[in-house]
């Protein structure tokens, strides 16, 4: 199933300290240019998806709304999450084979 690939990399992600989260951290890591992928969970508001992804057309960086808020969180080993951010290359070109709708304009 492609949604635990999905997270089961996240969770990779999470252990060799390549994934930034919350709000805060993700929106800092965009605009330091250190983000390769930001995460938003389907069950965000509609603002905070409106943020980051208008955030990430002026970043140039790929923009996702996957799963919800549980399972981002969990899958990095934290509570809930509505935003994350991953700071590895590799890791984010692995993560987006297995995302659809990802938007990078």
């Amino acid at each position: 199933m492609r949604c635990d690939k999905v997270l089961s990399l996240l969770g990779v992600c999470a252990k060799a300290g390549n994934v930034l989260s919350g709000e805060f951290q993700t929106e800092k890591s965009v605009k330091e240019g250190k983000a390769y992928l930001v995460i938003v969970a389907q069950d965000a508001s509609e603002n905070t998806k409106k943020n980051f992804s208008d955030m990430c057309k002026y970043y140039k960086v790929p923009y996702a709304v996957y799963a919800d808020k549980d399972l981002l969180g969990h899958s990095i080993g934290r509570e809930f999450r509505a935003s994350l951010a991953v700071v590895n290359e590799g890791l984010a070109k692995s993560l987006m084979k297995h995302l659809d709708g990802i938007t990078t304009e």
